[in-house]
């Protein structure tokens, strides 16, 4: 509560004043509270006084009624108030902290919107392959981090994208040669392939006559042999028999991970754990018992997580929920549940109307039996849980609307805020039809610098064009977008993506690829904070700077709000979490 109301009679009012007044000056004078009798009446309002107040800046609240202001108070990690410095300079007593911005530029803490927290702690000591651009590159990376290994043990790894390399897909022959005792599970940057050595193969039983599994395939060479590569579900073959991380392993890459988000600005995270095709759906709950439950009980949570289960498991998030609630904690939240439609473009899996270019009797894949999806979504919602499902095709983006369309005819109306998860590629009047039906469109700007190039090879320049990544469509159809990195997809660098999704120029490119489609700075920051906080149903507590919110914001390097908006550079200076300083 911001303040106090003390309602007493006049001659109540007076007995109070002239017994308590040496006690009210003492109070006055050392805590700074102030007591005014309002109008006529007998009213004192006694006003908190604040912890730390923030003064002299350029202050994005995010919020439309004043997206601007110059300062702001905070109380027991909470904003008690935001406006003009006169408005809260009587907020202030002998202990509270003053922070002079110096001019510079202060957003709500930025919130992305699909990450894989854990998954990416991990990778963040594994082979590296992000950025790689040559066969000889991505061996001897290779080479270097299998010499000093024990005989036997695994080589994990990825981020390889063999786009950037001119297309050639690896194979097993690259580098069987120098990892002769160790077996190997490297994969795309998508999550959607994978590369294993023929000792892998091997353990993984997987052979000539190993059939492909059921939403995935093995590559196979023009004699029928596996080439190393497994694509979406195939993928299991091989996750089933590489050793699980250890419980400290997972906790310290939660620790990592909360220590880069924070770096890069961000404060929130939706998780949607360590789930891709082909992976058990025991995974996100192991985390959850094993390193987010500890991390939380012996305070060591620094960023505040949104946590979304696979949807098969959506009996045991509904009964959890039902026990304690959506909010475990201030820094532990459960979202809802997600599935998969389709793979992914780069890993020729997303679902498609039309066949590939180079591929014509490639349409994609179709990860998820149709009937068991809509059965288990329509259980799901109707329980109350919020679903995401990911669809990155134009074929697979209009048969996850069919399915939400049936689920609001077959259970009603409600605030729901279907999400789909990456919405990449989009038929002609599909953008529309996310406005039309409330769904969130949950993308990835930074994809799109990946892709470009890939799309065009994939789809035909104009088939692309039409497309691909088209947010300002989404937006001009009443859509609400949140922004996120699928790190360890991409990057988690809110800020760089924000100038992605302004300017839309990938690598090598000088004009904007699909200028009509670029969005603007405002709408960016909407998608990273206050959107973003709306699509997983924490707006409550975050994604704005306003009055009751938890004090998470970040001030940047900069001051000039027409260069930011331009999408020039900027970085974060600070990040503060509950009104401390968390980064650096």
């Amino acid at each position: 509560m911001n303040f106090w109301w003390l309602t007493l009679s006049a001659t109540g009012a007076i007995l109070f004043s002239i017994a308590y007044l040496p006690l009210l000056d003492k109070t006055i004078s050392s805590s700074r509270f102030f007591a005014n009798f309002l109008n006529s009446s007998s009213r004192i309002t006694v006003i908190e006084v604040a912890d730390f107040i923030i003064t002299n800046g350029t202050i994005y609240t995010s919020e439309d009624s004043m997206l601007f202001a110059e300062a702001m108070a905070i109380r027991k990690g909470r904003i008690i108030h935001v406006g003009n410095y006169s408005s809260i300079k009587d907020l202030s007593g002998s202990e509270t902290k003053m922070l002079n911005l110096e001019g510079k530029i202060v957003v709500p803490g930025l919130i992305d919107s699909h990450v894989h927290l854990i998954f990416g702690g991990l990778q963040m000591v594994r082979v590296e392959l992000r950025g790689v651009n040559s066969k000889d590159l991505f061996v001897s990376k290779v080479e270097e981090a299998v010499r000093n290994m024990e005989h036997g043990s695994w080589l994990l790894g990825g981020g390889w994208n063999n786009d950037l390399w001119g297309g050639e897909l690896p194979m097993a022959s690259w580098i069987d040669d120098i990892t002769p005792h160790n077996p190997v599970w490297l994969s795309r940057m998508d999550g959607h392939m994978g590369l294993a050595n023929s000792l892998a193969l091997k353990h993984a039983q997987v052979s000539n006559y190993t059939r492909d599994l059921v939403g995935g395939a093995i590559m196979r060479n023009i004699n029928g042999e596996p080439t190393g590569l497994l694509i979406d579900s195939a993928m299991k073959l091989i996750l089933a028999c590489i050793p699980e991380v250890t419980i400290n392993e997972r906790r310290g890459a939660l620790l990592r991970a909360s220590s880069l988000a924070l770096a890069r600005g961000v404060t929130t995270v939706v998780d949607f754990g360590r789930y891709f095709p082909g992976a058990s759906a025991e995974l996100p709950w192991e985390d959850f018992s094993d390193v987010y439950r500890w991390a939380d009980s012996l305070g060591k949570m620094s960023i505040r997580v949104c946590l979304y289960f696979p949807m098969e498991t959506w009996a045991r998030l509904r009964d959890l929920i039902k026990k304690v609630g959506h909010k475990q904690s201030p820094w532990l939240y459960f979202g809802g549940v997600k599935a998969f439609a389709d793979g992914s473009l780069g890993s020729n899996s997303a679902l498609l109307h039309e066949p590939y270019t180079e591929e014509a009797d490639n349409y994609g894949l179709q990860v998820a039996n149709l009937e068991s999806l809509q059965n288990m979504t329509l259980l799901a919602d109707r329980s109350g849980l919020q679903v995401a499902i990911h669809a990155i095709g134009d074929r697979a983006n209009d048969l996850i609307l069919d399915l939400y369309a049936l689920v609001v005819s077959k259970n009603r109306r409600r605030d729901r805020r279907s999400r789909i998860e990456h919405a990449q590629h989009l038929g002609p009047g599909t953008a529309a039809r996310f406005g039309k039906q409330a769904i969130i469109a949950s993308v990835q700007p930074d994809h799109l610098l990946d892709d470009a190039d890939s799309a065009i090879k994939k789809l035909g320049l104009e088939r692309a064009k039409k497309s691909s990544y088209l947010f300002q469509s989404l937006l001009t159809g009443g859509a609400k977008l949140a922004f996120g990195s699928d790190w360890p997809v991409a990057d988690i660098y809110p800020l760089r993506s924000m100038r992605t999704a302004v300017k839309r120029t990938p690598p090598g490119w000088e004009m904007p690829w699909i200028s009509s489609e670029c969005v603007d700075l405002n709408n960016s920051l909407k998608a990273y904070t206050i959107w973003a906080a709306e699509a997983c149903f924490l707006d409550e507590y975050v994604g704005s700077l306003s009055a009751g919110k938890y004090a998470d914001f970040v001030v940047l390097s900069t001051a000039s709000w027409d260069d930011f908006a331009s999408g020039g550079s900027a970085s974060v200076e600070a990040t503060y979490v509950g009104g401390n300083r968390a980064f650096p």
